[in-house]
């Protein structure tokens, strides 16, 4: 956990109420967090539920990890301490989407329950609904599909602390929402990911 650093400051409250953000956005924000190995579908997935959603009329946005750390994240690396800060700050990132009323969809491989946990716990505690869904994949359909060549880079040792390979990925075990994308087709699981939301009671 982070500590504050920062001393002589003071939260600002707003004057917007979380019924007129509702009400002007036409849907309550939410965080769809997807964890799982690398390539087990989890940013093909989310972009194509996003696309789904916004034709749809509703404010989506995909929050993907690599991307993030292209840009926000670009300082940080992958040892256990900077794969929590990581999803640290994505968690603070995705918990001011839902408030602003947009549904954010995080794409993270998140390996760690105890990280996974702390970004629930914030968003419980800023009273934002959060929804963890598992893009389940076994490691030899991810290491067969592996479209960066992380796998064999892992396995030839050319990347160390890789998750699944010589670094653990902690399964989630009570999550809102299972896919398993070594048993489904795309066109499946974004069905599965598109009903579960719409019966969120998130779109007005």
């Amino acid at each position: 956990m982070a500590e504050q650093v920062a001393t002589n400051i003071t939260f600002h409250e707003g004057t917007v109420s979380a019924e007129e953000r509702i009400a002007n956005m036409g849907q309550k924000g939410a965080t769809l967090w997807f964890t799982g190995l690398s390539a087990s579908g989890k940013s093909t997935i989310a972009v194509a539920v996003e696309q789904v959603l916004v034709a749809r009329g509703h404010h989506v946005y995909c929050l993907d990890g690599d991307n993030i750390r292209m840009g926000l994240n670009k300082n940080l690396g992958f040892s256990a301490e900077d794969r929590a800060e990581n999803i640290r700050r994505i968690g603070e990132v995705s918990k001011l989407f839902a408030d602003a009323g947009v549904l954010s969809i995080a794409s993270f491989i998140s390996p760690y329950t105890v990280d996974r946990d702390a970004v629930r716990t914030l968003h419980a505690d800023n009273g934002v609904p959060y929804f963890e869904c598992y893009i389940d994949c076994s490691l030899e359909a991810a290491e067969e599909r592996d479209p960066k060549g992380l796998y064999k880079k892992a396995r030839a040792g050319e990347i160390k602390g890789f998750t699944g390979i010589d670094d653990p990925y902690e399964e989630p075990t009570t999550p809102e929402l299972h896919i398993k994308t070594h048993e489904d087709d795309l066109e499946t699981c974004v069905a599965k990911v598109v009903e579960f939301i719409e019966a969120q009671n998130l779109f007005g």
